[in-house]
């Protein structure tokens, strides 16, 4: 699935997915910036490759916004306000990840779905990325409570199927 994804864009990386890697990262232990960018370089196999330009300023956003914090020995680490949004970050990654795993077991059918459903995800992910910085508490309150209700939505349908189950073999 992944695989097909990142052929049919090449090497460019998703805009806010260095976001949230760093946050993933940090949950497992402190790094430095030259430790992202490796780390980052090793784990794509060389297919990405961050480059500085790129990480310090987003780890100086991350420390404006609260979400980390600088050790003494320069390395960075999540804050409580970091955790729970990287733990927010899985939760929604979960459910993603249980609906594409439906819609790829629909054959091509499914694939042409999920792949639309990805790239919209994507720019609405950008959207949200390059907003959330600027947007006010009250601002923020509203967004939480609309994904909040649609996903709540998503389980409600989940849990009460609709005509007969289907089976495609």
């Amino acid at each position: 699935m992944i695989s097909e994804w990142f052929q049919r864009v090449g090497s460019s990386i998703p805009r806010g997915f260095s976001r949230y890697f760093i946050l993933e990262l940090l949950k497992k232990t402190p790094h430095t910036g030259k430790e992202i960018i490796d780390y980052a370089v090793e784990q794509s196999n060389g297919i990405w490759k961050p480059s500085p330009g790129l990480i310090y300023p987003l780890l100086g956003r991350l420390l404006d916004e609260g979400l980390i914090d600088e050790t003494k020995d320069g390395r960075y680490q999540l804050t409580q306000k970091g955790k729970d949004t990287a733990d927010d970050v899985d939760k929604v990654n979960d459910i993603v990840k249980k609906q594409l795993e439906v819609l790829f077991r629909l054959g091509n059918v499914g694939r042409f779905v999920a792949i639309d459903l990805l790239e919209k995800m994507s720019a609405l992910g950008s959207i949200l990325s390059s907003n959330f910085t600027n947007m006010t508490d009250d601002e923020t309150q509203k967004y939480k409570k609309f994904l909040e209700e649609e996903l709540k939505k998503i389980n409600e349908k989940k849990s009460k199927p609709k005509g007969k189950e289907i089976k495609i073999e």
